[in-house]
């Protein structure tokens, strides 16, 4: 299994921001707001300055991309205790959460057969992007969903109409799914599953061999789901942002 370090850095190539600098072996990211993951410095590794400055450098990029100055921050790193310590904090009113588990699978563990009404094309239809990102997606958007060399775009079509979504992307052996989004007056109707089991399958035909997600801590009903499928907690992180007499 991947190290942590090296997990994150997957996770972060799967979902693409539009800007992406490193900085030592951090990564500051932007992409107009869209997403905790694509507008944010990764902080695994050493960014080869000190903490403090290398947080300097975060807030100046977040600054120019018109974003605010925010770390994803591996729970109880070194990197985290040394960002407190330089006087960020969690970013506990973050939108989707201040803290989110990465969760791991075997494919093979969860791939089914497609069933009629699911599919993953290499192109997303029109229904997928309304459901995923609403009827007119902004560039940020098209570029983080849209962008990768091998992505599929799960969907579950009844009578016409996406009911279900989510995206997938192979980086290596990984299979990285995000973006599972079920359409309230079809869940808890096997429609994540399937999308699931669909994604499983369209990657093991790609050479990938383990699943990679991130969700909420919060979000029970989906650690409910992934837990259920045989999905193991790999790691957790959470957003920092600068204390309020910094910002």
């Amino acid at each position: 299994m991947d190290t942590v370090d090296e997990l994150a850095h997957l996770c972060a190539d799967a979902w693409p921001a539009q800007v992406d600098r490193s900085l030592g072996q951090w990564r500051m990211r932007a992409a107009d707001g869209f997403t905790g993951r694509a507008n944010s410095a990764l902080t695994t590794g050493n960014p080869g300055i000190s903490v403090p400055d290398a947080l300097r450098s975060v807030a100046e990029f977040a600054d120019r991309h018109g974003i605010r100055p925010t770390a994803t921050v591996v729970v109880g790193s070194g990197n985290e205790a040394a960002i407190g310590a330089a006087g960020w904090t969690v970013d506990l009113d973050h939108p989707g959460g201040a803290e989110s588990a990465v969760l791991t699978a075997p494919l093979r563990d969860f791939a089914g057969p497609k069933s009629d009404d699911v599919s993953v094309p290499a192109v997303a239809a029109s229904g997928w992007w309304e459901l995923v990102a609403g009827a007119s997606p902004s560039a940020a958007q098209r570029h983080v969903l849209g962008s990768g060399q091998d992505v599929g775009f799960g969907a579950v079509t009844r009578n016409g109409e996406v009911v279900g979504a989510a995206r997938g992307a192979v980086v290596g052996d990984l299979m990285h799914v995000a973006g599972l989004v079920v359409r309230p007056n079809h869940r808890r109707g096997g429609v994540a599953r399937d999308l699931l089991a669909a994604l499983a399958s369209w990657g093991i035909d790609l050479g990938a061999t383990y699943c990679a997600l991130q969700v909420a801590t919060h979000n029970t009903p989906a650690m409910r789901l992934y837990d259920a499928l045989g999905f193991v907690e790999h790691h957790r992180y959470r957003y920092w942002v600068p204390a309020a007499n910094q910002a």
